[in-house]
């Protein structure tokens, strides 16, 4: 008689076993209604499983994340199975749930056009109509193989054929399409009422450009109609913001194919990166911190002993000079080490703070390029910290000061917080990695931000906070990240005299707050639509005259906001007021000044914003008195 202990702490007594379902029902008709899969002591089951024992139950609906996963997942087999029935010739590979949805890659060699994803999202709303089981079948491997050679599924065979664990292998019916999967599923292809088929694209078969080009189309999924279509609103927000297309429109950056992955700064765009840059560096001096530059290239060797070469050799650019062979540097700390070692040390140096705006280059794949938001050669606002154990935590402590307080600054507030904690693959001994776990958890704890654990994700030498910022649409953006390391001082030969006069490593702290400038500045694009705050637009303010007999006066105007340090430029074309304000409202300059004979007789300019608002006539000096002082408060 099976005991089944519920979430709440409440235990309900079968006398026979009984699946999922049959528990749901039994709690009630509406927890059993809306019942996607189960939890059993961990593992997420179908409904039709059957309890046979004593046990833990959770019942997973869509409002649980597992929930949407199954949903993601399901649909993701619904469109395979759409797929097959308008398509027979092509062959179905894999069909995972990634972020907001699923795809699925199919060998089809004429490729899937838009107007066939229409075709297939139809098919797929009649199967969903149709609403049939979807039901586990266990088979041996032998059978599985025989099952799919005999439909001429080549990619399944040799999936399958990989397997090396002996024990049966689900595969998931629904209707006459059948797949390899280890599930769970929805209980009918009637739950998976609200999904979009997004895009199609190629991508190779195992991810190795090797292999031969698959047609992988992508979707998303919601357990409701309401919640899809705001995310496809949402969708439709980013495409309006999309940094690439705006970027062109401003005459902020290009990218072009003679440099995959870099960026081209325009001069407008060149001025936005300095005004960032030159915001993190007033934050290193107010914080005691070094400006350094190291060096672009270094030799093999230094990555070898970083670990950085066992761990990083993949994504690393390498060239040969004087028979050696050199790596363009993919991060700075091991250059930072080398000038901390300089000299001897003491405990009375400690905390020892340096910084760079430093230059990295990463051999991403091609497909995964994506603007400035994933880039193969950016800038880290990249420092770190030298300190004792004893320091460890107020440092730390200081460092989440200095991150929220930039992250106001540029107009960030909703702000979530991880704690990555020691990956397999790693360095140091577990005593360092205890100590480096705690000391961060505790400063968040002691401050009271909330976070959540993150186990197995954070850098093989160390553990780490991560900063997540949430834009104006919605969306997450992993920034900055402050890290704890025990081990790599030690590995580059790194020490100080401590009091007692013994020799000691010192621990290292790698902090980035924006993580990288490019990276940043496309996040900063998209979430204010290219109407940047007015200390950061590239032009703070354009005169515009009314007739040629205003130039001069124009000028007397840009004079004296350049005096004060505004980034002003003047247009003197001779077209129509009204022309100009909308180009310029387009370019999305913060202000408008308008300068007509009035103006030019009285001293004084007539203003409005680029959302439209009239701010009406006034002294010149008093519009130069608020520019000035709403950019040195940053508009706050």
């Amino acid at each position: 008689m099976p005991v089944v202990q519920l979430p709440d702490g409440s235990q309900r007594e079968y006398s026979t076993p009984l699946t999922v379902t049959e528990v749901a029902a039994d709690i009630g008709p509406g927890l059993a209604k809306a019942a996607l899969a189960g939890q059993i002591e961990g593992e997420v089951v179908d409904l039709n499983h059957t309890i046979e024992k004593d046990c833990q139950l959770a019942i997973i609906t869509n409002r649980d994340q597992q929930g949407l996963e199954i949903i993601r997942h399901s649909t993701a087999h619904l469109l395979a199975q759409a797929v097959k029935e308008l398509y027979p010739q092509a062959q179905v590979t894999i069909g995972p749930v990634i972020e907001d949805g699923f795809y699925y890659d199919f060998a089809y060699p004429p490729g899937f056009s838009e107007e066939d994803l229409v075709n297939i999202e139809k098919k797929m709303a009649e199967l969903v109509k149709a609403n049939s089981a979807i039901r586990r079948e266990l088979v041996t491997r032998e059978e599985a193989i025989a099952h799919f050679h005999a439909l001429g599924e080549d990619y399944k065979v040799q999936i399958i054929e990989e397997i090396t664990v002996d024990q049966p292998l689900s595969l998931y019916r629904q209707g006459d399409f059948i797949d390899l999967c280890r599930g769970p599923h929805v209980p009918e292809t009637g739950r998976l009422g609200a999904f979009k088929l997004t895009k199609v694209a190629g991508a190779y078969w195992r991810g190795d450009s090797n292999n031969e080009m698959l047609q992988r189309i992508y979707g998303t999924a919601w357990p409701d109609k309401k919640q899809l279509k705001a995310y496809l609103h949402q969708l439709a927000e980013a495409e309006k913001r999309d940094h690439r297309k705006l970027g062109r429109q401003l005459d902020l950056f290009h990218f072009q194919p003679e440099a995959p992955g870099m960026v081209f700064w325009h001069r407008k765009g060149w001025q936005l990166y300095s005004a960032v840059e030159q915001f993190i560096r007033g934050m290193l001096t107010e914080y005691d911190y070094q400006e350094v530059n190291t060096p672009l290239v270094l030799d093999r060797s230094l990555w070898e002993r970083s670990g950085h070469w066992d761990k990083f050799q993949e994504n690393m650019f390498t060239t040969y000079l004087d028979e050696r062979e050199f790596a363009i540097k993919p991060m700075n700390c091991p250059g930072h080490i080398q000038i901390y070692n300089q000299g001897v040390r003491s405990h009375r140096d400690l905390p020892y703070r340096i910084g760079e705006f430093g230059l990295v280059h990463r051999n991403e794949p091609s497909g995964t390029l994506h603007g400035l938001l994933r880039a193969r050669g950016f800038t880290q606002d990249d420092a770190h910290i030298f300190c004792t154990e004893h320091q460890l935590e107020e440092e730390i402590a200081t460092l989440i000061e200095i991150t929220y307080r930039t992250y106001s600054a540029f107009g960030f507030s909703d702000i979530e917080v991880a704690l990555s904690t020691r990956p397999e693959k790693r360095v140091g001994e577990d005593a360092l990695w205890d100590k480096a776990e705690a000391a961060l958890a505790k400063v968040l704890d002691d401050k009271g931000i909330p976070y959540v654990v993150q186990p197995g994700e954070g850098a093989f030498y160390g553990p780490k906070h991560e900063f997540v910022l949430r834009d104006s649409i919605g969306r997450r953006w992993q920034c900055g990240t402050i890290q704890v390391d025990f081990s790599m001082p030690g590995r580059l030969g790194a020490h100080y005299i401590a009091e007692d006069g013994s020799k000691q490593e010192p621990v290292m702290i790698h902090r980035a707050i924006l993580g990288s400038l490019e990276r940043f500045i496309g996040i900063l694009i998209e979430d204010c639509e290219g109407k940047l705050p007015t200390w950061l637009a590239p032009v703070q303010a354009i005169i515009m005259n009314i007739t040629d007999r205003q130039a001069d006066y124009s000028k007397i105007v840009e004079k004296t906001l350049l005096k004060q340090g505004i980034r002003v430029e003047t247009d003197l074309r001779n077209e129509k007021i009204g022309y100009k304000i909308r180009q310029h409202t387009l370019q999305r300059v913060p202000y408008l000044i308008v300068v007509g004979d009035r103006e030019a007789e009285d001293g004084t300019v007539a203003v409005r914003t680029r959302g439209g608002e009239d701010l009406g006539s006034m002294r010149l000096e008093s519009f130069t008195e608020r520019l000035a002082q709403e950019i040195v408060t940053h508009g706050i």
